[in-house]
């Protein structure tokens, strides 16, 4: 099994580049399930998870062929709509696929949704919301099956989910009648997915609003070519390795207001971010500040991003608080970073941090993706060397990421 060996303290100084968002391509690939047709997506982050999504598509009946970054699909013969377990167990984002091949097909059989080893993430909010579009779903052996064309209605999502406003979007672009969906989550990964099925002639009002309406259509047209957004949890993470090591990094091909927030905490923090056009340029400093974090629905603190800030809280001058309102117990990197010397307690969705004046280089393990992050980020600024285990967890959200980090001064290896 592979594992990062990182010789930390170190100063990093450079550029980085981020590359599409992950949480704005699946959804995408997916919809691509609802019109016949060639499509090319650009921008396409060469991950675990990209290369799952479409061996997906490939097995509902699309052509999906990957190259320099680019994904180009035909889904003209799609017709068998079943997700396995096989591919589903490993990635939560398979279950995409529900919505758009009940809008095209009338039909979809999902296993159950796998994915990173920490916390519920219930499908239910999904579930319930499809049986109002008149979908009628059972549970045999394991997968949801679902029959039937969607019928518009009033829904009010309890909580603002993204896979849940994502499906459902897909779901209503080809149902019957008009379709008001309430509540629902705005971040840019879900403006980015329907931003692509206006292109493909979907019926939506009040994007990036919380209520959006839709008017079925009878069908819907390929896209020829789409940009993918840039990552902007990538762009958190570069950020924040940038605060912690010192020197000075410039990420560019970024959307600064998508994380307008991450770049208020880290200037509250004592570092100085500057931002110009598409690059933002964070200069670290040795006094940090401790800065209280509770995550919550965009344009709040993103949750793909508290296990990286509690890292960041490990070297700071003081007590801080980092709150989970997302996902209660999404903190299994926790121990990991107590193991490289940190000071981290919890009470139940509250991580209290007692920041020391240094990290020392120890063995640790990844849980999942963005626990691998925080621990690569707590290495990196770690004195000696640290050993970071289960990294296939890393490659499902971040391209390269050691090649991209040793090309801003970091002294990480992966064997």
């Amino acid at each position: 099994m592979e594992k990062f060996e990182i010789l930390g303290a170190r100063e990093l100084n450079g550029k980085i580049k981020i590359n599409g968002a992950k949480n704005a391509l699946l959804p995408i690939m997916t919809s691509t399930l609802l019109a016949p047709g060639n499509y090319l997506l650009n921008n396409v982050p060469d991950l675990k998870d990209t290369r799952t999504m479409a061996e997906l598509l490939r097995r509902i009946g699309a052509s999906v062929s990957f190259k320099n970054n680019q994904l180009l699909i035909n889904t003209v013969n799609v017709s068998k709509p079943v997700a396995p377990y096989d591919l589903v167990k490993t990635m939560r984002a398979s279950f995409y696929v529900l919505g758009p091949l009940l809008g095209r097909l009338g039909h979809a059989e999902v296993s159950l949704p796998g994915g990173c080893a920490w916390g519920p993430r219930p499908v239910d909010i999904h579930i319930e919301a499809l049986k109002k579009l008149g979908v009628n779903i059972s549970l045999e052996g394991g997968n949801i099956v679902a029959k039937g064309n969607p019928i518009g209605n009033n829904i009010k999502f309890k909580f603002p989910s993204v896979g849940a406003t994502g499906n459902l979007m897909m779901a209503s672009v080809l149902g019957k009648g008009q379709t008001i969906l309430k509540n629902v989550a705005l971040e840019p990964d879900i403006i980015s997915l329907g931003d692509f099925l206006i292109k493909m002639g979907a019926d939506i009002k009040g994007l990036g609003t919380s209520e959006l309406v839709i008017n079925g259509k009878d069908r819907l047209n390929p896209v020829d070519e789409f940009d993918i957004i840039p990552d902007r949890i990538e762009a958190g993470t570069f950020l924040i390795a940038g605060a912690m090591c010192g020197g000075s990094i410039e990420i560019e091909n970024v959307n600064p207001d998508h994380i307008s927030i991450v770049i208020d905490k880290l200037i509250e923090s004592g570092v100085r971010v500057k931002t110009v056009k598409n690059s933002i340029i964070v200069n670290g400093n040795k006094k940090i500040k401790p800065v209280n974090v509770t995550t919550a629905p965009y344009p709040g603190f993103p949750t793909d991003l508290q296990a990286q800030w509690i890292a960041y809280m490990t070297i700071a001058n003081g007590l801080s608080t980092v709150t989970d309102e997302i996902y209660y117990d999404r903190f299994t990197h926790v121990p990991e970073l107590n193991r490289l010397g940190a000071n981290i307690t919890m009470n139940k969705n509250t991580a209290t941090i007692i920041g020391v004046s240094n990290l020392k280089g120890a063995p640790v393990m990844s849980t999942d993706i963005r626990a691998s992050a925080s621990l690569i980020l707590a290495s990196l600024a770690s004195i000696g060397k640290s050993k970071i285990s289960r990294i296939y967890h890393i490659d499902r959200g971040y391209e390269k990421i050691e090649n991209r980090l040793k090309k801003v001064g970091a002294d990480i290896t992966r064997s």
